[in-house]
């Protein structure tokens, strides 16, 4: 090993808003570790054999740790994935403690290349207990040559003994005009008014403007800056996750405005009531955004966020 790898640490944390390209940046630099490039050429040079492998997502030397729900197909035969399919037709949110035992297995054999083994995992805070638990003995005892990434949204939710065994990285919200010209060159239209409901997170904001959920949220914002908000305009659970996104930001946009400061996600409502009265709906709203994919009946529950609504509790 080079003088530099012999100081990379064997854990890193890159953390920071969702929509940043946090995970980018982390496969970016799996790339780097992994690339076999000459000492006077750039890296990740995107030709040689471990550079190829990887964009084919089958290195041999590199593990991805992601929920089922948001992982990529492994490169495995396709009726062995029809069948995975027909047995779990609904993948799990979380990663579980076999995933995070099967990883160790991984990083405790050679490399197959002679250099590191790399686990990426993602989001971190996704681990459930069991398997922060099982994470946290492989970064006290890290094999020789094992890498750990984690990439983290809210790195809080982490245990305390895993972040303090990684060397943070911060990701943060780039300038807005920086932002607002990168979603131009993307063909985004109105980049501002995306890049403000998304946070100031230009991927998130991209994947609003170009993707279903930006369509589902515009009509959403559209009926509610009418007055026509009803339960009977949501069709599924999808977009009652959009319902419950868009009454969070419009609460803490109302909250701001009741404050006396500017609104932060441009949810276009005019400012009605009090500061704390939309923060507690704010709260009330993030229990629902982590209970939309539950079994429920989609219009009852679309019902009862719409109703809890401060402005429509003071007309009844």
């Amino acid at each position: 090993m080079t003088e530099g790898a012999e100081r990379l640490p064997h854990a890193l944390l890159i953390h920071g808003p969702a929509g940043t390209g946090k995970r980018a940046l982390a496969e970016h630099f799996a790339r780097f570790l992994l690339c076999e490039a000459s000492a006077d050429k750039a890296r990740p040079c995107g030709v040689c054999a471990p550079c190829r492998w990887f964009e084919a997502g089958n290195h041999p030397d590199l593990r991805w740790l992601e929920p089922e729900a948001i992982a990529r197909p492994a490169a495995t035969d396709e009726g062995e994935q029809e069948g995975r399919s027909a047995r779990q037709a609904k993948p799990s949110l979380e990663i579980k403690v076999e995933q995070v035992r099967a990883l160790a297995e991984f990083l405790n054999i050679g490399s197959h290349r002679g250099r590191h083994r790399i686990a990426l995992v993602h989001p971190a805070e996704d681990m459930n207990l069991h398997a922060a638990n099982s994470l946290l003995k492989s970064l006290e005892e890290p094999p020789a040559g094992a890498v750990f990434v984690l990439v983290s949204h809210r790195p809080a939710r982490l245990l305390p003994t895993i972040r303090s065994r990684c060397v943070a990285v911060p990701v943060g919200l780039p300038p807005r005009e920086v932002a607002a010209a990168w979603l131009r060159e993307q063909g985004v239209k109105d980049p501002n008014r995306w890049l403000a409901f998304a946070g100031g997170a230009p991927l998130r904001a991209l994947e609003y403007a170009t993707g279903p959920r930006g369509e589902a949220i515009l009509r959403l914002l559209e009926a509610l800056q009418a007055g026509r908000l009803q339960a009977g305009t949501i069709g599924d659970r999808e977009e009652i996750d959009a319902l419950s996104e868009v009454l969070q930001k419009l609460a803490f946009d109302q909250a701001l405005m009741a404050s006396g400061a500017e609104p932060k996600y441009a949810t276009g409502a005019p400012a009605a009531g009090q500061a704390y009265e939309w923060l507690a709906f704010a709260r009330t709203m993030g229990r629902s955004r982590a209970l939309v994919r539950h079994p429920l009946n989609p219009k009852l529950f679309a019902a009862e966020m719409i109703a809890a609504m401060p402005a429509l509790r003071r007309r009844r």
